[in-house]
């Protein structure tokens, strides 16, 4: 694969020189290799697949990372090919960025100026619309749960079945709160590991689900206890959550109500705890009979834990 690249970035006039390749790190839906080039490091990003069923996921991709260049805390895009052909998906190049993921009782505040200069922005024409999120997120959890019909875990399917109603009706009851609430693009991913911290930066990368929403689902989102229990052993205290989003509030040019902002963060942060246990119950039935390669025993662990500790996590809901 390595050299397949090189061939690539050298033909396509793409990189100057002789560029090194290596494997950096891959996901369920992309691989990605570190270009260095003299001095200028850069990601060559392979796509396989698309989370939001698209034809051209890397194209799509390619915008967000346009769309939100301005924030300064994102990777910038360089080069697009939307063929599939040589890689088997298409492909971008964009700027590699330094530091190592977010540790949340050091990193909150840095986190918030993120999200802050991310929000911020105005949201682009070209990028999917998720005008009701809410009922969206429940969709697609409701999916999720009911994906096998022949799933073994028969409690937590009646548990999360009571739980996605009770969404439901959490949805309607405050639609008008979220429909009000102005949109700006959402990264929708982000677990600590897609944030990269050095001692004088802070990014968030992988945009590949991105839409415009509510700044809500970030924000819900990154406060969950299915979120920070991911790749760590933290579960936030409410007292943490509010600094947090009394940080975000100070950062922002034209913030709304704090009190509206941290009623429909922790309404959203129930939403989420739904679609991260809704997506492990369903894993959970991929991973046990072998239906999908397991590449991260973390991974397992993990589903393992929030499926055994399910009522304690919906408990712990706001």
């Amino acid at each position: 694969m390595e050299d397949l690249i090189h061939s690539f970035l050298v033909e396509r006039n793409w990189v100057q020189g002789a560029p090194k390749i290596s494997f950096l790190a891959a996901g369920e839906y992309n691989q990605n290799f570190l270009v260095q080039s003299g001095d200028t490091r850069l990601v060559f990003r392979i796509n396989h697949g698309s989370q939001l069923g698209l034809a051209d996921q890397i194209g799509y991709e390619f915008k967000v990372l346009q769309c939100v260049e301005p924030s300064k805390v994102t990777p910038r895009p360089l080069r697009v090919h939307t063929d599939p052909r040589p890689f088997g998906g298409g492909v971008m190049l964009m700027q590699h960025l330094p530091g190592e993921a977010l540790v949340y009782e050091r990193d909150l505040a840095r986190a918030a100026d993120i999200f802050a200069r991310i929000h911020a922005l105005p949201p682009c024409p070209e990028l999917l619309v998720q005008k009701d999120p809410i009922a969206a997120i429940a969709s697609e959890s409701l999916t999720l749960i009911n994906r096998y019909p022949d799933h073994a875990l028969t409690r937590q399917r009646g548990r999360l079945l009571d739980y996605h109603q009770h969404i439901v009706r959490l949805g309607q009851d405050n639609r008008a709160l979220f429909a009000a609430d102005r949109l700006c693009v959402v990264n929708t991913e982000v677990n600590s590991g897609n944030f990269l911290i050095t001692p004088g930066s802070a990014y968030l990368v992988d945009w590949e689900k991105a839409v415009v929403s509510s700044r809500h689902q970030d924000l819900g989102h990154f406060l969950s206890p299915t979120t920070t229990l991911w790749r760590t052993e933290t579960i936030l205290a409410q007292e943490q959550k509010d600094e947090f989003l009394k940080a975000y509030h100070r950062r922002l040019p034209d913030p709304p109500a704090l009190k509206e902002l941290m009623r429909l963060s922790r309404i959203m942060e129930q939403v989420i705890i739904l679609r991260g246990l809704s997506w492990c119950f369903m894993a959970h039935h991929e991973y046990t009979h072998a239906a999908k390669p397991l590449t991260d025993p973390l991974t397992r662990k993990k589903i393992e834990l929030y499926m055994r500790d399910l009522d304690r996590i919906i408990a712990s809901a706001p």
